[in-house]
């Protein structure tokens, strides 16, 4: 961020379970099985109830805001002093404190430390394929870094149908798990003298 705030808790990736809910909340109660979503939905303003942007008036991202929307105070503190949330979410603790509507409710069958992925990686890489790149049926894709957000792009430009997805990496170690995802051909910039492009 432009302006970020410390001492802070970092995290934005994770599952968790609902330990217990604010006064008004209605959709979520205690037990439910959750993902944190750090561009969270208010669910009233113009973004939220386009099919073109999730950029929420209120809970967009902000790297800068350190602590919640309703009173502007931080839920964490060490010795009295306060210490600032993170994108609205603060998963690198062992409990947090969100906004209703940075918080998706889950299947509980569906395994935590498999599906928090889920909540970053794959919603990203998936989404900005075939939300934002939309490949045409037929088209040539290049993804560039094959981890969990590539992995996701991958595969959304094989579910939008593109004929082609190069996978760009530096480490070919990822190469035979991204084709699984859908690529279909691979370049190492390291086993070229010229920029890729060329």
């Amino acid at each position: 961020g432009q302006t970020p705030v410390f001492p802070r808790i970092f995290g934005h990736e994770a599952g968790g379970i609902v330990e217990s809910v604010g006064e008004g909340v209605t959709d979520l109660a205690p037990g439910d099985h959750v993902l944190p979503v750090f561009t969270g939905e208010c669910k009233e303003c113009p973004h939220c109830k386009s099919p073109d942007s999730n950029m929420c008036d209120l809970l967009r991202i902000n790297t800068d805001r350190g602590v919640m929307i309703g009173d502007g105070k931080s839920r964490f503190s060490i010795n009295g002093k306060p210490i600032y949330h993170f994108v609205g979410t603060s998963t690198f603790s062992e409990y947090t404190v969100m906004h209703v509507g940075c918080v998706a409710k889950i299947n509980p069958e569906a395994p935590l430390d498999k599906v928090c992925v889920l909540s970053c990686g794959i919603s990203t890489g998936l989404g900005a394929t075939i939300n934002v790149a939309k490949p045409p049926k037929g088209s040539t894709v290049a993804i560039f870094g094959l981890g969990a957000v590539g992995l996701a792009a991958a595969e959304g430009a094989r579910i939008a149908g593109a004929s082609r997805i190069i996978g760009i990496d530096l480490n070919p170690n990822r190469f035979e798990e991204a084709r699984k995802f859908g690529c279909t051909e691979f370049i190492n910039p390291k086993d070229h003298d010229k920029p890729i492009q060329q």
